[in-house]
């Protein structure tokens, strides 16, 4: 991750409700990962979706579930 493209964005936890920021880097691309939540430690998927054109990225998170599998 280059730290000049990072954008620092709110979410809340699936899990606990707790508020976070999540770092993410759209000149990467789409990406799909888990992050862990600082307060309850349960893992976050986190889906980001670049839409170059229009030059907007969608952060989309869930809890750790099976069909991230």
């Amino acid at each position: 991750m280059n730290e000049e493209n990072l954008q620092s964005v709110p979410v809340k936890c699936p899990h606990c409700g707790h508020n976070t920021f999540l770092d993410i880097d759209a000149s990467e691309g789409n990406q799909d990962y888990q992050e862990e939540c600082a307060a309850c430690g349960d893992l976050i998927h986190v889906q980001l979706q670049v839409d170059e054109a229009n030059q907007q990225a969608r952060v989309k998170v869930d809890g750790n579930d099976e069909q991230f599998y």
